[in-house]
């Protein structure tokens, strides 16, 4: 194909392996809904083995009929139902590839499904190579092609003059050699598109040149290195270092604003009805900046860039590509409601996990989601409050770690999957759950075993060791046994296998409870105690003295060290240790004043605790249950308000 993409050279340090490199040219059709492109990819072999293909996705074709995977595991043609008087569906074809020694690859392009036996799904290509690629070499292929856009889809496609633009070329699967990850030999990783869970992708540099009419405004991953008019179109030319994937969007109604943080430049766009959320959200990337590069790790790149998706755009709302996120507001509700800040702040994270940290979402979807909803939590509480980070409405208050325990115990599928299964594996439900919220509240329960401070150096190490490479959850793991050791020593005894074991690649809940608080005045012994001649009455008491016994109850299987705070009638407290494994545990005391209360995991480390209303026990208490149902009310009230910011 012979054409060269002239971007302005970039001086930056290498960051990545740069594996897979793209040169693409794409021009938007917007009368045809259709993008023509062309494109340029040098490939280098990580591996010792000898390749003979390359494999590609092409995601758009999950969009070709009813008869792709993506739609058959969607379950519902609400998406394009009804939409008889015009074909809404999309579809993407190679029409040419060759290698760089001129060799037309074309004919031998074949359909490939690794994930299922549905002969119908498009998504997956093979290409066999006429030169395979040795170790440690390379190969350029030049690839001509078409896509059909679809009409606004999960994730990608158009509506009315927006369009958002992601999995939306021709693009390499993952080359894994032997040993990394979980591969016990080298092979192509390319899973088919399935509605759950995104993309998996080798690092290296993007220059993207964009052809759009000349009224509309784009915005893109990566720095714009110019753009010039030519007739009626304007030309865009980006380049993305170091990136998983390059995503883009265009539409003639973008407003921007801006915002500059250390070295990023930050930019928003919004619909002019919502540019008064400019500052909410601009202060909300400022506060995710500055708290994941103060506790976990730099962020190297220049630029990053929010789109607020319209109303009609509602379908690409909350997605993560690289420097590049999509956000979501609604006007009618209250600032309060926090959902337009912790949807900022969750996309953000995910520049650290996956982007930068480049896990395998479909095969490990805890590592990505799981360790963004944890920061979400922190951030979220420690910029706007830590009992009004989600709502502060009418004098209801929650903060983002709560919520997080709200939306898991408060579901119906709590106990259905563990964190081993993939993403299109959660056939009866729990995805989210699961992969979100249990992971997040397993992480802060071991913040709260080890101490934040710990934690801090477990997670930066883990991303300082990890960036820019593709970890696997064993690899984290070990991580996580390293630096706890180093820290603790033997305290939670050889390695943390067995609370990952539990709260990853399990599925039982946990449950600690004070059952009982008794105490009774000490009498002395009755009977023939001294001698044989007299006879001690029952009753006589034995002074002041009292016994009290509390007792620790565990309900669910789950097990972790706890601690019990005791309180005595004078106000003294004892700090009891336990290392939480049997079934129950009682603990004695004798002297002048009784216990009066007792609580288990005081300062609540153990976050996957499902009933914190249990942990404690007073004397003479006054069980009324309102605390109980103000609880189930504010879990009522968010998920009511983050509904209504989705569907609307």
């Amino acid at each position: 194909m012979g054409w060269c993409f002239c971007a302005k050279a970039q001086t930056d340090s290498i960051l990545s392996p740069r594996t897979a490199n793209y040169d693409i040219k794409v021009e938007l059709d917007i009368a045809q809904k259709k993008i023509y492109g062309q494109e340029k990819i040098v490939w280098k072999n990580p591996s010792q083995d000898t390749v003979k293909e390359l494999q590609f996705h092409l995601y758009h074709n999950a969009f070709r009929n009813t008869e792709s995977t993506f739609y058959k595991e969607r379950g519902f043609a609400s998406f394009l139902g009804g939409k008889q008087d015009e074909c809404h569906w999309a579809w993407q074809e190679v029409q040419k590839i060759v290698d760089n020694e001129g060799n037309d690859l074309t004919k031998g392009i074949e359909y490939i499904h690794p994930d299922d036996d549905n002969e119908e799904d498009k998504t997956v290509i093979r290409v066999p190579l006429l030169k395979p690629v040795l170790p440690g070499g390379s190969t350029t292929v030049d690839l001509e092609w078409i896509g059909k856009i679809p009409k606004i889809m999960p994730r990608t496609g158009y509506n009315k003059e927006y369009y958002f633009m992601v999995q939306w070329f021709p693009k390499l699967g993952v080359y894994e050699p032997k040993g990394m990850r979980y591969a016990e030999e080298g092979g192509w990783n390319c899973h088919q598109y399935h509605s759950i869970g995104e993309y998996y992708a080798d690092f290296g540099v993007y220059n993207v040149e964009i052809s759009v009419p000349k009224n509309y405004v784009v915005g893109a991953s990566g720095e714009l290195q110019q753009d010039t008019i030519q007739g009626n179109k304007k030309i865009y030319s980006y380049q993305a270092n170091d990136v998983i994937d390059f995503a883009w969007t265009a539409s003639p109604h973008f407003v921007e604003q801006r915002r500059q943080w250390n070295h990023v430049d930050i930019r928003l766009l919004t619909y002019p009805v919502h540019e008064h959320f400019g500052v909410r959200y601009l202060d909300a990337m400022e506060y995710s900046l500055e708290y994941m590069s103060k506790h976990v790790g730099a962020y190297p790149y220049t630029t990053l860039t929010i789109v607020d998706t319209p109303f009609h755009g509602i379908f690409s709302t909350g997605m993560e590509y690289p420097t590049l996120i999509t956000v979501g507001s609604v006007c009618f509700l209250p600032k309060g409601v926090k959902t337009t800040e912790t949807l900022a702040v969750h996309e953000f994270v995910h520049q650290y996990f996956m982007q930068m940290v480049a896990t395998h979402e479909v095969e490990e979807p805890w590592m990505d989601e799981g360790m963004t909803t944890y920061y979400e939590g922190r951030i979220m509480d420690h910029y706007y409050g830590e009992q009004t980070a989600t709502v502060d409405v009418l004098g209801f208050k929650c903060g983002n770690v709560v919520f997080n325990r709200w939306e898991f115990f408060g579901s119906e599928n709590k106990d259905i999957a563990d964190g081993s299964y993939k993403s299109y594996e959660f056939k009866e439900g729990g995805y989210k759950e699961t992969s979100y919220n249990k992971t997040a509240i397993a992480l802060r329960t071991l913040q709260g075993l080890i101490g934040e401070n710990v934690m801090d150096t477990l997670m930066s190490t883990y991303f300082d060791r990890w960036k820019f490479k593709h970890p696997s959850g064993r690899d984290f793991i070990e991580v996580a046994n390293e630096v706890v050791q180093k820290h603790h020593g033997d305290k939670f005894g050889e390695n943390l296998d067995w609370f990952f074991d539990q709260v990853l690649y399990g599925s039982d809940l946990c449950d600690y409870e004070i059952e009982s608080v008794h105490s009774r005045r000490l009498t002395k012994a009755a009977g023939y105690v001294d001698n044989l001649e007299d006879c001690a009455p029952v009753g006589r008491f034995d002074g002041d003295k009292y016994e009290s016994k509390v007792t620790v109850r565990r309900n669910e299987p789950l097990h972790f060290p706890v601690d019990i705070l005791v309180v005595f009638e004078d106000g003294t407290t004892v700090q009891e240790q336990w290392d939480g494994k049997a079934r129950s545990k009682t603990f004695r005391y004798i002297g002048q004043d009784k216990v009066i209360a007792a609580t288990v995991d005081p300062e609540q480390k153990i976050h996957i605790d499902k009933n914190f209303l249990n942990n404690s026990f007073t004397v003479n208490r006054n069980e009324n249950g309102v605390r109980k149902y103000a609880n189930q009310f504010l879990l009522w009230l968010q998920n009511s308000m983050q509904t209504l910011s989705v569907l609307i």
